[in-house]
């Protein structure tokens, strides 16, 4: 996907054509018997201070990305360029120094705190990683983390079981917060925590956007929560993109069979409209073995002939609306 030149000096990370596959070992030897291609040639880029939306089904390669760009998974090839450096290059003391800028918030907020710290020590742990501020700064700096984030500083001494999933994910995000990134990488944040608790860390997340400048990969399945939070949206399927668009385009006007079915899937709160749905055929296919030409063709209600040969390039349509499919030709 290319990127409009008007608006390169706007742009703080970039991914171009990344792939990750990982390898599948049997027997006593453990030989190589095939890969599972998680992310296959995957291009996008997020602008300083916006929110890119990254959806698609469970197992689509959504994560990897993200794990990708943390670099706590090395590419096997392509580009992830922040603030122009790529980073797939850097060495230890580079990547040190990367990881301040570039943050994660976590799905489970239960297993991504250690339950055997207190939460002075989980939110000022990045600071005495990086050796910042004096031991009786630290302390300080924690508590105005803590209330950035709607917790006390009474709450600094209690451990993470006292807290509700709320709250956790809450410790979670200012411990994201400490080392005062530019980009934030939020794998799946909201989706183990109720509904309502949901929507308040979404405003609290879109609060703490303005107020420090950040930028956010927002990585989730649910096409209705990512709606509220993201100025673009990059539709994956089967470690492949196959639609980008501005947030409100994506909604108006889906191109891509796939995104179409995932938005008839959003459930309707008023019970006397109808809705009509498209359901898909078949389960997704492997990553180990994926289809050859287009991956949705399997399951695409559209698909023809070419759609099994060869694989439809992204093309701009309109509007820096990005779709891959044959059958808008």
């Amino acid at each position: 996907m290319e990127k409009d030149s008007s608006k390169t000096d706007e742009v703080l990370l970039e991914i171009r054509e990344l792939k990750k596959y990982f390898p599948i070992r049997k027997g006593v030897f453990r030989r190589t018997v095939g890969w599972v291609q998680a992310v296959d040639g995957v291009s996008l880029h997020v602008n300083r201070g916006g929110t890119l939306g990254l959806v698609g089904e469970s197992g689509c390669g959504k994560s990897t990305i993200g794990k990708c760009v943390l670099k706590l998974l090395q590419p096997d090839d392509g580009k992830i360029i922040c603030a122009g450096r790529d980073i797939t290059t850097f060495g230890t003391i580079q990547t040190r120094a990367y990881r301040r800028k570039v943050q994660a918030i976590f799905q489970d907020p239960y297993s991504s705190l250690n339950p055997r710290m207190s939460v002075e020590a989980i939110v000022g742990e990045p600071l005495k990683v990086h050796s910042l501020y004096l031991a009786s700064e630290r302390k300080e700096r924690v508590e105005d983390l803590l209330k950035k984030v709607g917790l006390k500083p009474e709450h600094m001494s209690r451990f993470p079981h006292e807290f509700s999933g709320g709250q956790r994910q809450r410790i979670g995000i200012a411990r994201a917060l400490a080392l005062q990134p530019e980009l934030i990488i939020c794998d799946e944040p909201v989706s183990a925590l109720d509904v309502s608790i949901q929507a308040q860390v979404i405003n609290l997340l879109d609060d703490l956007k303005e107020d420090l400048k950040l930028s956010y990969l927002f990585i989730a399945h649910d096409l209705s929560l990512v709606e509220h939070v993201s100025d673009h949206i990059a539709v994956m399927y089967l470690g492949k993109i196959v639609e980008v668009a501005k947030d409100t385009e994506l909604y108006s006007n889906p191109l891509h069979p796939y995104t179409k079915a995932l938005l008839s899937a959003i459930p309707v709160p008023d019970p006397r409209r109808k809705k009509r749905r498209t359901i898909l055929k078949g389960e997704v296919p492997s990553p180990i073995n994926p289809p050859s030409g287009c991956r949705f063709h399997t399951r695409c209600p559209q698909a023809r002939e070419i759609c099994q040969q060869e694989e439809p390039p992204m093309k701009i349509t309109n509007s820096q609306h990005y779709v891959a499919c044959f059958y808008l030709e």
